[in-house]
This record gives C-alpha cells, structure tokens and sequence, in this order.
C-alpha cells in the first residue's frame, strides 16, 4: 500500500521514555512560583502567599490546570502594560483568557468590567474561582466558551469595548484580526500577545488594516504588540 510504503521511507528521531511518579500536577506550579511584581505596583501572588506592600494592588492566583501564571513573558508582557496604563473605568474583553490572569488585573486596576472568552472549559472554572479568590462579582467578569460569545455579540447582548487582550498564538491572532476588530470601539486599544519575534511582521500586516499599530515589544523570544483602532 501507498501508506506503507511512506511509513518505511521515514526517519524518525530517537526518543526516551522516562517514568514520572503521579502527583498533584494541579498543584506541582507551586513548587517554584513566587510572588512577581509587575511594573512597581501589580503583584500576583500564589494563593496563601499575599505579600506586604503598602498601597500595592495584589491578586491572589491559583491557575488549576489553565494557562496563566505570570512566569511566561507573553503573560508578564501583558500584565506590566495593563499596570502601566490608567484602566479606570474601561471595559476590555479578555480572548483566550485561561486562569483569567489578565482580566482580573484589569478589574483590579479599575476596569469596570472584562468579558471573557476561552475554548477549554476548564480556564472558564479557574477564571471564576479566581475571581472568588480576590473578591470580584462574577458579573463584572463573565465568561464564555467562543461559540457562546459569538452568538451574544450577534444577538447584541455584547458590544465594542475599550480594550481588546489576546494572549494566544500568532495564527489564530491572524485568522481573527477582522473579528477582533469588530470588537473594539474606535479610539479604542488591542493588545496582543503570544507571538514569537518571527511571527510579529505577520500578525502586525494582519491588524494594521484596522489599527495604527505600534512598535513591538520584545522580552526573550516573545512579542507583544499593541494598536489603537482607527475612526
């Protein structure tokens, strides 16, 4: 068969098995997670850790088995930009929001309220017990799977925010630039991240028809960008 016949022309690299005792992988993170400071005045602390800051802003966080810590650059790019910006009163909508790291800080940098949105139900429960962690209603974070957020946006019950957050991968940010788009108000700010130095070009061609978009923002092998929409 043609199937056969490709498998045996294949050159695999070799690989090792190594055999890992079971554990609380829900818990292991913890291990080597400490408090982080983000732009001088936004800490996020591991649950049960909360640091004494004076008047600092400090989230409590435990991400169970969703993405978002604060450890990885696409995630603390995000947070020292939402600290260094005056957040009183917008609305943001949060897209991939995994732990619900990113809206949370928002909030609680004064944001009036975040939407947001994540295909894995589990990131919708770590969002919501996060939120009980720091004390925010639910209503002032609600969350979605996408399909659901889709059908709220066409059905009206959702519109256009100040601030758009993506912190996913560079192809579904390219795939989605005209819905992200759509999503916020003109004047309005979107920022993304998740993006690998070789990928920003892309992904800023795909949203500069949109945005004025400004120069990347580099920490190790990770991007964020940022734009504002255009009237």
């Amino acid at each position: 068969m043609v199937i056969s016949a490709k498998l045996d022309t294949l050159h695999l690299a070799p690989c090792s098995l190594l055999l890992l005792e079971d554990q609380d992988w829900e818990r292991a993170w913890m291990d080597d997670y400490k408090p982080m400071c983000f732009a001088g005045r936004l800490w996020v602390c591991p649950t049960g850790m909360a640091v004494e800051a004076g008047d600092a802003i400090i989230m409590e966080l435990d991400p169970g088995l969703a993405f978002g810590t604060g450890t990885h650059p696409t995630t603390a790019l995000c947070l020292e930009w939402l600290a260094q910006h005056d957040l009183s009163g917008k609305t943001l909508i949060d897209y991939g929001c995994g732990s619900g790291i990113l809206g949370i800080a928002a909030l609680l940098l004064g944001a009036e309220r975040v939407l947001g949105v994540d295909n894995d139900p589990q990131a919708l429960t770590a969002t919501r017990d996060n939120c009980h962690k720091n004390n925010i209603d639910e209503a002032r974070f609600p969350v979605y799977l996408p399909c659901d957020f889709a059908h709220a946006l066409a059905g009206g019950d959702i519109g256009a925010v100040d601030i758009v957050l993506a912190n996913i991968l560079a192809g579904p940010l390219v795939s989605l630039a005209e819905y992200l788009a759509a999503m916020t108000r003109p004047d309005g700010m979107i920022l993304l991240s998740g993006i690998l130095r070789e990928q920003a070009g892309e992904v800023m061609a795909a949203y500069a028809k949109g945005f004025s978009m400004e120069a990347p923002v580099y920490e190790e092998d990770w991007v964020r960008l940022e734009g504002r929409r255009e009237s």
